[in-house]
């Protein structure tokens, strides 16, 4: 029996050649990620620092989201900006 799993990739290295050459598996893949494959299964997603940061970034706001969402609908107290 056949178990297929999605690639969430549009690159894929396998892990031979990304052993052979990671610098230049990651300067062709730019800020894009890789699957790294093993036995022509995904192993592992390579990024670059840059989409690595951007991805730490997005999960930052997203639970930054989940706090405003929580905290909205309580109450408020109306100020002038002078009096900040």
């Amino acid at each position: 029996m056949t178990i297929t799993q999605t690639i969430h990739a549009k690159t894929t290295v396998s892990m031979t050649d990304l052993r052979r050459n990671p610098s230049k598996i990651l300067e062709i893949a730019g800020d894009l990620p890789v699957a790294v494959l093993n036995h022509n299964k995904p192993e592992a997603y390579l990024l670059s620092a840059k989409a690595y940061e951007a991805l730490l970034d997005l999960v930052d706001d997203i639970s930054l989201i989940k706090i405003i969402k929580a905290r909205s609908g309580g109450k408020t107290v109306k100020a002038k900006l002078e009096d900040l």
